[in-house]
């Protein structure tokens, strides 16, 4: 599980397994919010995660790191990928659908964008990576469909959502220049982080979390979920993605997270699913094969000789495959292929 202590489990699988973790969340917050307050969904969250961790670092013996330094990063951290977005997000799902919700989740890589052309020069975006992103944009737009917001009175559990994809941008890129240079290992990094930040809510917890709770089994099984997978496990994998692949492109996991949002959304708690959500979220994964530049082996394919004016250089320049070589030997070309050497010049 420990991307960042060299474990075997690639990112790729772990890309894959926290966005259907993050997606699920959003459905996990909208059951706790049937018992619990916002700030006590949080709370349970952070603290069941917390707990998590602990035990997976004591089971791994993985060492928690010394330096005064790097607890001060993990803090900020912990409030800008822990204790903001999640109160947000909860306080918005009272108002909201817990599929909308998830879907405006997915600015979160074009948040991370802009922090990094601000803090991360090394991060500037690449003409792959920027068609990515207008393009998962593009498909998260459709997916959200806003002709059917108009006359909606939600529109601060929105702004909401929006402020909590805005601290997620901030809070990839900071632990991105602040944090992965440092070597701390996945496993130890997610357990100080979720650590502090479950401290900074019991903190708040007298002002945030004094409502009247109503339990259930539902509810119960929500918030561990929320908190031993959502905030547990999976910031495991986030700390070791964000290692290996850099901020942005470890932040298109978002692109992914409406996907899961909606289908969970429409499955168990009967939200409505409209033609252009399922549309949206085919635009959503072209986005994030571009931005990781994965189309680019589809473009080799093609013989050069297709293509017109403006053909990129880069891709004529290089050795066909063995299909290309065949078709060229066609029975009319003049050019005949080598012929075999002799078997004296073989030496057979």
């Amino acid at each position: 599980m420990d991307a960042g202590d060299g474990s075997a489990a690639p990112v790729a699988a772990q890309y894959g397994a926290l966005a259907v973790t993050w997606g699920a969340s959003f459905l996990f917050i909208k059951v706790g919010l049937e018992g619990l307050s916002p700030g006590q969904v949080v709370l349970a969250r952070l603290v069941t995660g917390a707990v998590t961790l602990a035990v997976a670092s004591a089971v791994k013996r993985s060492r928690l790191p010394r330096d005064p330094a790097a607890w001060a990063h993990l803090a900020v951290v912990a409030v800008l990928l822990c204790d903001a977005p999640f109160l947000l997000f909860a306080w918005a799902e009272q108002h909201i659908p817990s599929s909308l919700a998830s879907i405006y989740n997915a600015a979160t890589p074009l948040m991370t964008a802009l922090w990094g052309l601000a803090v991360l020069p090394g991060e500037r975006p690449t003409r792959a990576r920027a068609a990515g992103l207008i393009t998962g944009f593009a498909g998260v737009v459709l997916v959200l469909g806003p002709w059917h917001l108009a006359g909606r009175s939600q529109s601060l559990a929105q702004l909401a959502c929006l402020a909590a994809t805005a601290c997620y941008g901030a809070g990839f890129t900071y632990l991105r220049r602040h944090v992965s240079p440092r070597g701390i290992g996945a496993l130890p990094a997610a357990t100080v982080q979720v650590t502090l930040a479950a401290g900074v809510a019991v903190i708040l917890a007298p002002w945030t979390a004094i409502a009247q709770v109503r339990l259930s089994p539902a509810v119960i099984g929500s918030v561990l979920a929320l908190g031993a997978l959502g905030t547990g496990i999976a910031y495991i994998w986030n700390t070791g993605i964000v290692a290996s692949w850099g901020a942005t492109t470890a932040s298109t996991v978002t692109y992914v997270i409406p996907v899961v949002g909606v289908i969970l959304g429409v499955l168990v708690l009967s939200e409505t699913l409209t033609w252009n959500e399922p549309a949206g979220a085919v635009i959503v994964i072209l986005g994030i094969l571009t931005a990781q530049n994965r189309l680019a082996p589809v473009a080799r394919l093609i013989p050069c000789r297709l293509r017109r004016e403006g053909r990129p250089a880069a891709l004529c320049r290089q050795r066909p495959g063995p299909l290309l070589s065949l078709a060229r030997h066609r029975p009319d070309d003049r050019r005949q292929p080598p012929r075999p050497a002799s078997r004296s010049a073989r030496g057979d």
